[in-house]
C-alpha cells in the first residue's frame, strides 16, 4: 500500500492515521515535492525508531536523497545545528549547549512570559484571533527575549520562522533563511563585543574542558532554537485554546483546579502534537519494524501526531482528558534528540492558558467548525487563525 499525502490529508490527517495504524503502519508515501519516504505511524514502531542509530540525521548526507526543489529549509546553511546531527558531533553539542540552557535559565522568564501574556490578555475584548493575539506573540517574544532580539526586531524574526516551518514557496525559504543568517551573524558579533543577559552571550562564553561553539555552530544554534521555539509553542497555544473550547467539561474542570494545569498542557501535546512529523530521518541501512524492511538511504517520516492517537497506547485516544494518566506522549520526541526546549515550552502553555482562563470567565468558539484552516505543512500541526468571544 502506498499514501498520497494531500491538502485533504493535512486538513484532516486524523482519519487517514486511524486507516493506516490498522492497515499499513509502515508504508512507502508521496509527499508535497514529489519526496517519497517511509511514512510510520504506530506508537510503539515511532518510540523505537526515533532512538534507532540505524536512523541518521546528519542533513550533509541526507540532502542527495531529497528530490530537486522539495529540500525546503534543509538546504540552508542553517540547517547543519544540532538537530541534524549525529553522534559523537550531537553529543559534542548538546553537552555545550546544555550548560548554557539550563533550567535556571527558563525559570528566570517566568515573571517575563507572565507580563507578556498579561499585556496581551489586556488587549482582549470582544472577538479576537486567538492566533494572531495570543498563540503567536506570546513564544515570539519569549524566546526572543531568551535570545537578547531586541523588541523592534521580532516581527520580522516572526516572519521569518513562518517560511522556515514551511510556510512558502522555494524562493520565500531562501530569502528568510539569508536573511535570517545576516540578522544572527550581527547579533554574534555584537554579543562577543558586549555580552548581556541571555542565551546568546552564554552560548558565545560556554565551554568545556577548553572545548567552544564555532562561529558557524552559534549561529546555527541561535537558528534552532529561534524556529524550534517559536513555531512550536504557537501551535500548542492555539490548539490547546481549540481543544478547551471544543470541550466545555474539561475547561470547567481546569477552571475549577488549575493544580492540573501541568497535567493539562501535556494532554494538549499528545491530542494535537504541534510537530507533525518529527525531523530528517533516513535509514543507514536496511531497518526492519514488523513485516516491512526499509531499504538503506530511504527518508522515514515519523508521525507523532499519529503516534500520540495510537488507540494502542492511549484509551480512548481521540477524547481529550486533562486527567490522562499512563504512556507519555511523543510530541517532544524521545531519545537523545528528545526537545532540549521542553521546558520552556511547557512553562509558556501553563502560565498562557493558567492566566487566560483565570482572566476571562466566558471563552465561546466564535468559529464555524468547516472555517478552520490548519497551516500547509507536514513538519508542524496548527491553525493558521482561531476566532474565539470573549464574554463580559
Amino acid at each position: 500500500m502506498s499514501f498520497r499525502v494531500n491538502g485533504r490529508f493535512v486538513a484532516d490527517p486524523h482519519t487517514s492515521y486511524e486507516r493506516l495504524r490498522q492497515e499499513a503502519p509502515v508504508c512507502p508515501a508521496r509527499f508535497h515535492g514529489g519526496l517519497d519516504a517511509w511514512l510510520v505511524t504506530r506508537y510503539a514502531d515511532a518510540k523505537a525508531l526515533l532512538n534507532d542509530r540505524r536512523l541518521s540525521k546528519d542533513v550533509t548526507r541526507g540532502l542527495p536523497l531529497f528530490p530537486p526543489g522539495s529540500e525546503g529549509a534543509h538546504s540552508s546553511p542553517l540547517a547543519k545545528h544540532m538537530l541534524h546531527s549525529d553522534p559523537p558531533d550531537h553529543t559534542r553539542l548538546r553537552r555545550l549547549v546544555n550548560k548554557a540552557f539550563t533550567p535556571r535559565t527558563v525559570a528566570r522568564l517566568r515573571p517575563r512570559i507572565e507580563r507578556i501574556v498579561d499585556r496581551l490578555l489586556d488587549g482582549m475584548s470582544g472577538t479576537v484571533d486567538m492566533i494572531e493575539s495570543f498563540a503567536l506573540p506570546i513564544p515570539i517574544a519569549v524566546i526572543c527575549e531568551l535570545l537578547g532580539v531586541p523588541e523592534e526586531d521580532r516581527l520580522e524574526f516572526q516572519e521569518w520562522s513562518h517560511r522556515l516551518a514551511g510556510e512558502g514557496t522555494v524562493e520565500q525559504i531562501a530569502e528568510a533563511s539569508d536573511k535570517m543568517g545576516a540578522y544572527l551573524a550581527g547579533m554574534v558579533r555584537a554579543k562577543r563585543e558586549r555580552p548581556r543577559e541571555d542565551l546568546v552571550s552564554d552560548l558565545i562564553q560556554v565551554s568545556d574542558g577548553g572545548d567552544q561553539l564555532s562561529e558557524r555552530e552559534l549561529l546555527n544554534m541561535a537558528f534552532l532554537l529561534l524556529v524550534a521555539g517559536f513555531e512550536t509553542t504557537a501551535n500548542l497555544l492555539g490548539t490547546g485554546v481549540k481543544g478547551l473550547l471544543e470541550n466545555p467539561e474539561q475547561q470547567a474542570a481546569l477552571r475549577a483546579d488549575p493544580s492540573l494545569l501541568p497535567a493539562a498542557v501535556e494532554e494538549f501535546l499528545r491530542f494535537e502534537a504541534p510537530i507533525h512529523m518529527a525531523t530528517l530521518r533516513f535509514t543507514t541501512e536496511p531497518v526492519r519494524i514488523g513485516d516491512v524492511e526499509i531499504p538503506a538511504n530511504q527518508i522515514v517520516m515519523i508521525s507523532l501526531l499519529s503516534a500520540n492517537r495510537d488507540g494502542d497506547r492511549f484509551e480512548d485516544p481521540d477524547r481529550l482528558d486533562i486527567c490522562r494518566s499512563g504512556d507519555p506522549h511523543l510530541a517532544f520526541g524521545y531519545g537523545i534528540h528528545h526537545c532540549l526546549g521542553a521546558p520552556l515550552a511547557r512553562l509558556e502553555g501553563e502560565v498562557a492558558f493558567g492566566r487566560l482562563l483565570a482572566r476571562f470567565p466566558l471563552l465561546t468558539p466564535a468559529w464555524e467548525p468547516e472555517s478552520l484552516v490548519w497551516k500547509r505543512s507536514t513538519l508542524s500541526r496548527g491553525l493558521s487563525s482561531l476566532p474565539v468571544r470573549i464574554g463580559p
